[in-house]
């Protein structure tokens, strides 16, 4: 099958980040970051909806029902997109302008993690994982741009990266309580001449990453090895999620200006999502907060 990609979106996202596909209603979820946005397309249906956030928005994950549990300037929350209620899960005691929540991810043992980053790079950001009861740890710190958050099929290798550190580190997780193991450089992305924004995993345990600052997509296998290296439909790609009924396409959400100066597109259609098709290959379910993964 030949290689396509089609834009999903109507309006570019200023900041578009964090694809999450809900397979059990067949929709497809996406933030604008600096537009306090949460967007949502029904596939079955082609329609279209938007919830305005009170703060920047950085991640958001599936939660039950018809709720997603979200990453935003000063916590983290429960979204209820049938009554647009929010539910604080974790706040700040003190909150910190130069902080706010990026990059998120439910792990295979439905618990929520999230990454705050300095908004100007300082290294003030933290690693977050909030679990369904209310427990809140941080597992990291001394992180100036929290992103590439995924796991591995089984749920026993968390990837991360400091986006700064042009990287994508590895880590064993433990299935039981989560702990983090000593990392490893899983994927070192400077001979690619880009830092990593967001990645996925597939079905068969490689991991797609954004290289957001030459305009491509690097599948790398589970020893960090380049397999392909694919040329995005814009020039700032910013994260990635597999989706569809048969979970074969890969969504891709870009940035239009980042609000920092830091990433500007000059592509016409920089900021929109896309789906790129005919990789021959498919992802993974999403978790749902409070849910464990069969795996």
């Amino acid at each position: 099958m030949l290689l396509s990609a089609r834009r999903i979106s109507v309006n570019p996202s200023l900041l578009g980040e964090s694809p999450v596909w809900d397979a059990a209603n067949e929709c497809i979820y996406w933030v604008d970051g600096v537009g306090r946005k949460i967007h949502r397309h029904n596939i079955r249906s082609n329609s279209f909806d938007e919830w305005q956030m009170p703060s920047m928005v950085g991640s958001v994950g599936l939660s039950q029902g018809s709720r997603l549990i979200a990453g935003l300037q000063d916590g983290i929350y429960e979204f209820d997109t049938a009554t647009g209620d929010l539910t604080p899960l974790f706040q700040f005691a003190t909150p910190d302008e130069r902080v706010r929540f990026n990059d998120g991810k439910v792990d295979r043992q439905g618990r929520f993690l999230c990454g705050t980053m300095g908004i100007h790079a300082e290294p003030r950001g933290e690693l977050y994982r909030v679990s369904p009861g209310g427990k809140t740890e941080v597992l990291a710190n001394g992180i100036r741009i929290s992103n590439a958050l995924c796991f591995s099929p089984d749920g026993r290798v968390m990837y991360f990266a400091d986006s700064l550190d042009r990287s994508v580190r590895a880590y064993r997780y433990d299935s039981a309580d989560g702990a983090l193991q000593e990392p490893r450089i899983h994927v070192d992305t400077k001979p690619y001449g880009s830092g990593p924004d967001g990645a996925t995993v597939d079905s068969e345990g490689y991991i797609w990453v954004t290289l957001v600052q030459i305009g491509r997509i690097g599948r790398f296998d589970p020893e960090g090895q380049l397999d392909r290296l694919i040329d995005a439909p814009v020039d700032m790609p910013s994260c990635l999620n597999f989706g569809g009924p048969d979970l074969d396409i890969l969504y891709m959400t870009s940035i239009k200006d980042s609000g920092t100066g830091r990433a500007v597109s000059r592509h016409p259609a920089g900021g929109h999502m896309f789906a790129i098709e005919g990789l021959g290959v498919t992802g993974i379910a999403e978790t749902r907060f409070g849910l464990h993964a069969e795996v």
